[in-house]
């Protein structure tokens, strides 16, 4: 960079752009300049039209944190009108669910409560009182005016020495080898060491002129204004904004008329390169389903009618989530897109500690642009997956669903074995992973199993549980083929490893070590096994695409990182008869090496690594293989376990199994902001040598700590995100959670105050009792694992 102060140039000067500008120049990042192709602040994006209703609650917890901070930005810059938000319920499945988004709130630090109907009708007087059952009341939610946010932050900037410049039409971002060098539009250049794409709904265009694909579909979302409603413009002033989700809809008011939210129409997507406008022409015969219900909900919109409507487009993404971070192959190239006014300033905010000071302080995992598989890329993938996420935005979704379609995309070459005996499959990344098997129905151990509440048993089967008890009785297979594998190689390999992972690396070929990755702050960015296969490869198992971009970023030139998940395969043989089973089978992988060790070997005539390793906490391996030997690696294991009572055992009964064993699962029960010694990870630390975030992290004080927690009743099987409550207080919330089929324990982990054992969790509205517990709560003295 020439000077000091790095050139920034942001392009988009909506809400996002504006908010960003505010960020760094507050940062000392004063010479930024805003690009926008409109004429003005917020003019033609979706900044211009949205309503501006600001809903915090949200299952995610950054995503509610961006929220909050909005809401207390543009609170203090006298752009919010802080009326208060009310979520209604008209339905007992409605209601339910109103009550796990009042946890949802508590557990994330966001003040609510939940109201009975008469309350609903008080707050809201034009309600059909006979069609209410309850509702949902966050009192700091309210409108925003996007406009006026704009401009206010805008003005902020400015006055710090930031520029705007109007009507300039990117059409063309320069470069020099690996880093961004400026912005080209139709009438100037504009020399940047950092470039920041805020365009929003036009993302996808200016992604294309840097060979990123940006996975965003925008579509159009109904928003009609009606005439005037028998009521005074002061009273509806005061009514919260509303949700009615049962019948896609959301309310606010606009003098003395209410607009009106719709999201129960067909998807209406369009190509970005395609818009000319951010407001399309309204299209009544889609709103008809939602009037009728509008109308059924407050009666006097019938004698009000419809004034006047537009089809406005908004940025949809896959997983609904936003698309934050830099670009894995152009350095200096940023990208804040998909982030709606709910989020804007909090987003903002993130970007701008990432960018300035090279972490942020929230946990942006499920946010990051790099989070995507290859397959997930694929515009068939993203335009379909995208609708169906507009369709969803406001149904009640289980924790463990799925989308149904496109699928089936990707495949283990088990995948065929697994379908013959009754796989009951989910998906993840694209990855269709079993979570149990029908085969295994008629096991004796499926009587032993508890069974659980309505909702905890969606999704899920006792054949998990029995699945789980032969597992520790005798043996199975599991299929670890999803897990992102990553090949290390080079002559500067192992001391690339060593500075990046907390653990010491230096062994001598077939150690296998856990370890971790820190970012500059300390806190926990991934834990990996990394398997020391000769004097300069290692095999990395990693927990994905975002490990594979980190290490790919920092890798010197002597370091090769390489995917090789796609062209391997795994199964996990684990239990007591493992070794029974193998050395029937193979005489050259030696059985009696010790835990986390490695070596090369051939099960009869398949070549495999084996790890001696287990997530589960029994004896046994993880068989790696090429994957065009996968199905005869399953097919030998399979045929030799018949003697020894094998069964293949799927993902519920993996996560019973790894929770009974105190293993933590990344990205749920530990982020970056948490380090590894509250995380309960500290044994995989080596302060004697270097590391990324080392000064950082051994300069870190804690108060809290990742908790286990047995919960006294076994049918209340919590899901993860729910509350909990220290003497009636809110004091953590649950991450991971599982019932403990061999301990006979309904076990959750919680990040709770250091020194905290007796505790209630929220569940569904009530209260369950629960007590901290020593861990691992099975097999402490690890004899299973060292057998």
């Amino acid at each position: 960079m020439p000077g000091d102060v790095p050139r920034v140039v942001l392009v988009g000067a909506g809400i996002v752009g504006c908010a960003l500008a505010d960020e760094l120049t507050e940062r000392g990042f004063t010479d930024v300049t805003v690009l926008d192709q409109a004429q003005g602040l917020a003019a033609g994006g979706s900044s211009s039209h949205a309503p501006g209703l600001v809903f915090q609650t949200n299952p995610c917890r950054s995503m509610t944190s961006f929220a909050r901070y909005t809401v207390e930005k543009y609170t203090a810059l006298g752009c919010f009108d802080q009326i208060g938000g009310l979520e209604i319920a008209t339905s007992p499945g409605r209601l339910a669910d109103l009550t796990r988004r009042h946890g949802w709130a508590t557990s994330w630090g966001v003040e609510s409560r939940l109201v009975d109907a008469d309350e609903v009708a008080r707050l809201h007087p034009l309600l059909d009182r006979e069609r209410l059952l309850g509702g949902f009341l966050i009192p700091s939610d309210g409108l925003a005016r996007p406009v006026a946010a704009a401009e206010v932050q805008a003005a902020r900037a400015v006055e710090r020495g930031a520029r705007f410049a109007f009507g300039q039409k990117v059409v063309a971002v320069e470069t020099a080898g690996d880093r961004v060098t400026g912005v080209r539009t139709e009438t100037d250049v504009f020399p940047a060491d950092i470039v920041v794409s805020c365009a929003g709904m036009w993302g996808p265009v200016l992604g294309e002129m840097v060979g990123l694909t940006i996975p965003l579909v925008p579509m159009a979302h109904q928003y009609v204004f009606t005439g005037t409603v028998n009521a005074s413009s002061e009273a509806l002033a005061r009514q919260p904004i509303l949700r009615h989700q049962e019948a896609d809809l959301y309310f606010r008011a606009h003098g003395e008329a209410l607009g009106i939210g719709a999201y129960g129409h067909r998807p209406m997507p369009i190509a970005a390169k395609d818009i000319t406008s951010s407001e399309l022409p309204f299209t009544k015969e889609d709103f008809e389903e939602s009037w009728d219900a509008a109308v059924e909900l407050i009666p006097a919109l019938a004698e009000a009618g419809v004034d006047h409507g537009f089809n406005g487009l908004f940025s949809f993404t896959s997983d609904g989530m936003p698309l934050l971070g830099e670009h894995p192959r152009l350095r200096g190239f940023w990208v804040a897109e998909a982030v709606w006014i709910t989020h804007s300033a909090g987003v903002a905010k993130a970007m701008a500690e990432w960018i300035v000071d090279g972490q942020p302080e929230l946990d942006l995992h499920s946010s990051d642009l790099n989070r995507f598989e290859q397959v997930q890329l694929a515009p068939d993938y993203v335009l379909e997956r995208s609708c169906q996420n507009f369709v969803e935005v406001y149904d009640v979704l289980h924790p463990l669903q799925p989308m149904e379609s496109p699928r089936p995309i990707r495949t283990s070459p088990f995948h065929g074995r697994q379908q013959e005996l009754g796989a009951f499959f989910l998906e993840a990344s694209g990855w269709e992973r079993p979570h149990w098997y029908e085969a295994n129905a008629d096991l004796p151990e499926v009587a032993e199993v508890p069974r659980r509440n309505e909702w905890a048993s969606r999704y899920w089967s006792p054949i998990c549980g029995a699945e789980a008890l032969v597992t520790r009785k005798r043996v199975a297979m599991f299929d670890m083929t999803p897990l992102k594998r990553l090949e290390v190689s080079g002559a500067g390999a192992l001391e690339f490893l060593q500075r990046m992972t907390t653990n010491n690396l230096n062994r001598k070929p077939g150690a296998v070590v856990y370890t971790l990755l820190l970012d500059e702050r300390g806190g926990v960015r991934s834990d990996l096994t990394i398997a020391r296969l000769d004097e300069n490869t290692f095999q990395v198992g990693a927990n994905g695409n975002l490990d594979l971009d980190w290490l790919t970023r920092h890798a010197p030139d002597d370091v090769h990182v390489r995917d090789i998940t796609a062209g391997t395969c795994c199964i996990g043989l684990w239990g007591p008869k493992a070794r029974d089973l193998i050395n029937e089978i193979s005489h050259t992988l030696d059985t009696r090496k010790g835990y986390f060790t490695a070596q090369k070997a051939f099960i009869k005539n398949v070549p495999v690594t084996a790890l001696r390793l287990s997530y589960v906490g029994e004896l046994g391996w993880e068989l790696y293989t090429t994957a065009d030997m996968g199905p005869k690696l399953w097919d030998t294991l399979w045929e030799a376990g018949q003697r020894h009572g094998v069964i293949a055992a799927g993902r519920g009964a993996f996560n019973s199994l790894r929770l009974e064993k105190g293993y933590r699962s990344w990205g749920t029960d530990v982020t970056t902001e948490h380090d590894p010694f509250e995380a309960g990870l500290g044994f995989a630390v080596r302060t004697d040598k270097d590391f990324v975030g080392k000064e950082a992290l051994l300069s870190r004080t804690s108060t809290k700590k990742l908790t286990c927690l047995t919960i006294d009743d076994p049918e209340n099987v919590v899901m993860g995100s729910e509350p909990v409550f220290h003497q009636g207080e809110p004091v953590g919330y649950v991450t991971s959670a599982a019932y403990g089929y061999t301990t006979g324990l309904n076990i959750a982990y919680a990040w709770l105050p250091t020194g905290v054992d007796e505790v209630e969790i929220e569940y569904f509205g009530q209260r369950v009792k629960a007590h901290a517990a020593q861990e691992p709560l099975f097999d402490p003295e690890m004899k299973r694992l060292r057998g």
